[in-house]
């Protein structure tokens, strides 16, 4: 049978819908500035238009922290929010925006662009996923139809404040404390920093005072919201759900550091400080999900590792924090009872303390880039360096109350090595009791 036309199957459908574009009203020209149609504002893929088959909607979370808190404490807060998410899943498909990093307080290395720094710079993606689903921000963009974000909630504590007594948890919409850090445009969205993307827009942003762990906000956003796409602003004021549970330490195993700067750490151990994974009985496997290794089984690389945090903690004259000559002096009796001859530095100290540390502390190591190796990595990827290498050593001593110490404490613990090798803190000169770090022990 010969195959028939469809002008002569549908000659009547054709005329009908000629007709109907005929008559159609042209669309109104949309300025670049302006919002796209609502059904392609963020978190409107093609899908989400009406004619499409209904399918379970993708919603979005999107986070930031207050500006001034640095690199360690940020990862912090997104196992937090990674808390949050899982909750959030048990309801509806939710996906965790990865926001971008920049502006941080200790990156100030000169004449380097440090802006809109994806996580894939400094983290393994495919790990991080194994744990929760997330995507970068260009992703976020890619998918959700433009630069736009629907809800903003800024979270913030209550303006009377914790009163004594039995702790509660609760949430509640209220009036913004503090002016917001995001000012209105003549078309009546909200711009701010945004990650260093200005493009970006909030259609709706409100406060939320919180005192609790992070799930406590599930309900505000399965509820209270049904914007396709929220950012939490100063999610620094939620709690850890289940500190040091199995759930935290599962979304703190899957932040495995990105591979490039693992391999630069790796080989760097290799060659100046004689340490290999056989050696040091530090065998890592890249799905963490199949790492689940014995305590005090590792042995590390034969060097002292330190973290000698500086600058805004000798300038705050902390108790706790020790001089440089006294940091110097338990570096060498550490060195004379682990019979060891190399000590690894990570340090943020300025020039002069450096050169003064070189003079007092011959045995000192430091990973110090060229100005290619800084463009590259930039100072995120340079801390993280310097952190996986102090994670590898024989023995390692951190800065009290560092969060960067404390990072290096839990990589030591998924590695294996024995806590007291690995819980220890420099003492203040002047501090009366010097309580060492606790042990945090993994759980699987």
């Amino acid at each position: 049978m010969a195959a028939q036309g469809p002008g002569n199957r549908f000659p009547q459908a054709l005329l009908l819908l000629s007709l109907a574009v005929l008559a159609r009203p042209p669309l109104p020209a949309v300025a670049a500035s302006e919002p796209p149609p609502a059904a392609l504002r963020a978190g409107h893929a093609a899908s989400s238009l009406p004619a499409a088959a209904a399918a379970p909607r993708t919603r979005y979370l999107l986070y930031d922290v207050n500006p001034p808190e640095g690199f360690n404490l940020r990862r912090d807060v997104y196992i937090r929010v990674a808390s949050l998410l899982k909750t959030l899943r048990k309801s509806e498909n939710w996906v965790l925006v990865l926001p971008p990093w920049g502006h941080l307080y200790h990156w100030q290395s000169p004449d380097i662009l440090q802006v809109r720094i994806p996580w894939s710079e400094f983290f393994d993606i495919p790990s991080l996923n194994r744990n929760i689903p997330v995507i970068e921000y260009e992703q976020f963009l890619a998918e959700s139809g433009g630069p736009f974000i629907e809800q903003i909630y800024v979270l913030q504590g209550y303006a009377e404040g914790w009163k004594e007594g039995t702790w509660e948890e609760k949430i509640d919409e209220r009036p913004c404390i503090d002016q917001l850090m995001y000012s209105k445009d003549k078309h009546g969205y909200y711009r701010g920093w945004f990650w260093g993307y200005e493009e970006t827009r909030g259609l709706n942003a409100s406060c939320l005072s919180v005192q609790g762990s992070a799930s406590i906000v599930a309900p505000i956003l399965l509820k209270n919201t049904s914007a396709q796409s929220v950012m939490l602003d100063r999610a620094e004021n939620l709690l850890h759900d289940h500190y040091g549970g199995k759930d935290y330490w599962n979304t703190r195993r899957s932040m495995v550091f990105a591979k490039h700067l693992r391999v630069v750490g790796d080989e760097f151990r290799k060659k100046y400080l004689q340490s290999t994974d056989e050696a040091d009985r530090t065998q890592y496997k890249e799905d963490w999900t199949q790492m689940k290794v014995k305590m005090a089984t590792a042995l590390g690389g034969p060097y002292l590792g330190v973290h000698l945090r500086r600058r805004d903690f000798i300038w705050g004259h902390r108790e706790d924090v020790p001089s440089l000559q006294g940091a110097v002096k338990k570096i060498h009796s550490l060195l004379e009872m682990l019979k060891l001859e190399k000590v690894f530095v990570a340090t943020d100290a300025v020039e002069e303390e450096i050169e003064l540390l070189k003079k007092l502390l011959p045995e000192m190591v430091r990973f110090e880039p060229s100005l290619e190796e800084l463009e590259l990595y930039k100072d995120g990827g340079l801390a993280v360096i310097d952190q996986w290498i102090c994670a590898h050593a024989r023995y390692f001593i951190g800065t009290s109350v560092s969060t960067f110490s404390f990072r290096i404490l839990e990589e030591r613990e998924i590695l294996g090595f024995d806590p007291k090798t690995t819980y220890n803190r420099f003492c203040g000169e002047t501090e009366k009791n010097c309580e060492q770090p606790t042990h945090w022990k993994i759980v699987y």
